[in-house]
Order: C-alpha cells, then structure tokens, then sequence
C-alpha cells in the first residue's frame, strides 16, 4: 500500500463513520466531517482555541467556529472565556455529555459496514470478509487510537 491508496482508504472509512451516525433528531446532518476533525482535536487538548484548532486542521476558522457552535449545541463540548485574553474563548469537552453523545456513541458501524461491503447487486456480504475487516478495524483501532477502548467483536 502506498500513501495514496492509504489516503484513499481513509477517505472511505470516513464516509462509513458517517452513514454510521445516527441521524439528529432536529436540523441537518450537515458537514460531519468538520464537527468530527474539530471534535478529535478538542478531546486531543482539552483547553483549546478556535484559531489553534484552526491552525492544526488547515481548515478554516470560521468552519471550526461552525462546528464548535454545533458541538455545544449539541452538548459535546463546553466553553469558557480564556483567561489570558478575555476576547477568546477555550473549548472543552462536556463535562456531563448530553442524550445526543451518548446516542452518537452508542451507535455501532455494523449496519455502514455492511452496506460497504455488499456485493454490486446489493447482497449481503460474505460473513467471513464482513468478520475479517471487522477485526482489522479494530486492531487497527488499538494500534492507531491509544486510549480508547475497542469493544469485542464478534
């Protein structure tokens, strides 16, 4: 695998992530992606900035303020004025996560996979190929995603 065919592959396990999410009960699914990147980095370094977030992701910084917005109406994240310069703001994640995190949390991958894998006609995939890119998911979840927790398959 070379780097293309790598980035390739992460573009279509992010668009399974996606049809993963359940759908909000109010307004529109709009640019998960956004709200997703901006979200890894908040968990990343709790106590960060619109423009830092920003800097780090290369997108733009009225994206991030989009989606932080959507993340604190969602009950994700937190807020608070940042104390060495009062006209900025930090992001944290909740600290008590809303019914919407929870419900996004609990939601498995096995319904997106599953229609990713299935056959041109729309036929249920080989369980064996269905298993076995479940499992490589997962170790790659452990190796890749330290400190969080890869539930049993299975």
């Amino acid at each position: 695998m070379n780097g293309v065919e790598l980035f390739l592959l992460g573009r279509t396990l992010m668009k399974v992530g996606e049809q993963a999410m359940p759908e909000p009960v109010t307004g529109s699914r709009g640019s998960v992606r956004s709200v997703l990147v901006t979200l890894g980095e908040i968990a990343a370094d709790p106590g960060t900035t619109v423009g830092e977030i920003a800097a780090r992701t290369g997108l733009p910084q009225s994206q991030v303020s989009t989606a932080v917005a959507r993340l604190v109406e969602a009950g994700s994240v937190e807020t608070e004025p940042d104390p060495a310069d009062r006209r900025r703001r930090l992001v944290r994640p909740a600290a008590d996560p809303s019914v919407r995190v929870a419900e996004v949390r609990a939601a498995t991958v096995d319904d997106a996979l599953a229609a990713a894998l299935a056959g041109p006609d729309g036929a249920a995939p080989d369980p064996a190929v269905l298993h076995a890119v479940t499992e490589a998911l997962a170790t790659l979840a452990r190796h890749l995603a330290p400190g969080r927790p890869v539930p049993p398959t299975g």
